[in-house]
């Protein structure tokens, strides 16, 4: 009897290390409105939604991905843009991280603008160079040739991506893109590059299974600020 509970307990041990993953933390940030509910909601459950709430606090999302023989889960905090929903808990969200996407709208210029003080936040919150940083232009799928002078040029966003030592991408939550549009400047066309939601869900997984920092523990649901008055919550259609 003794023999079979040992081998029974040997089983279960080999089960466990099959099972076994790694947990990273990825904190998504960027100004309100530029989908990163959206991009989230895509890159874990691999839909769209039609309809969003404005996050109030974080939101917690996870994807469990095999790369190279290796489980890797990433746990991605989609955080608030508003400044009232997010004053408060700040620190919280930088605690442990592993990675950070930082996440613009293609379509309007001022996001992009806003990056320098979500990267500004990170230094504040002691997040060092070593932490791997994503670059995201999202909602592609919204590129107006007719308003190319209103946008964020493609070939800029690399340039800033590349000065800060990010990864660059550019996609659309909505829709999947080609792996290269089309979009007209005066009389001739230029081709532009666009990513799958995909390629930056691995991208990332691939960067962290690299990194030798230990995993955060699970998490699961959703954490709120705590408000004695309820704040009404805004209502978002996101691309």
């Amino acid at each position: 009897m003794e023999s079979s509970l040992e081998f029974s307990s040997s089983l279960g041990s080999v089960s466990s290390l099959l099972t076994r993953c790694r947990t990273f933390k990825v904190l998504v940030i960027g100004d309100s409105g530029v989908g990163k509910t959206c991009l989230t909601h895509r890159l874990c459950a691999g839909d769209f939604p039609s309809r969003v709430e404005a996050t109030i606090g974080v939101d917690f999302r996870e994807r469990l991905l095999d790369i190279n023989g290796e489980r890797i889960k990433l746990q991605l905090w989609d955080t608030a843009g508003q400044e009232r929903f997010r004053k408060s808990m700040v620190h919280h969200y930088y605690r442990n991280v592993h990675a950070v996407l930082f996440v613009y709208d293609v379509n309007r210029p001022a996001s992009f603008s806003g990056l320098a003080a979500w990267i500004e936040e990170c230094r504040q919150n002691s997040l060092g160079q070593d932490i791997p940083r994503f670059l995201v232009g999202n909602k592609s799928d919204l590129r107006d040739p007719s308003c190319a002078d209103n946008q964020v040029s493609q070939e800029f966003a690399m340039i800033f991506a590349k000065s800060q030592g990010m990864m660059f991408f550019e996609t659309s939550a909505k829709n999947c893109p080609n792996k290269c549009g089309n979009r007209r400047t005066s009389d001739k066309e230029l081709p532009y590059h666009q990513d799958k939601v995909e390629d930056i869900v691995f991208a990332v997984a691939a960067k962290l299974k690299r990194q030798k920092k230990s995993a955060s523990p699970p998490m699961n649901g959703s954490f709120k600020i705590p408000n004695k008055r309820r704040p009404e919550k805004d209502m978002w259609t996101c691309c």
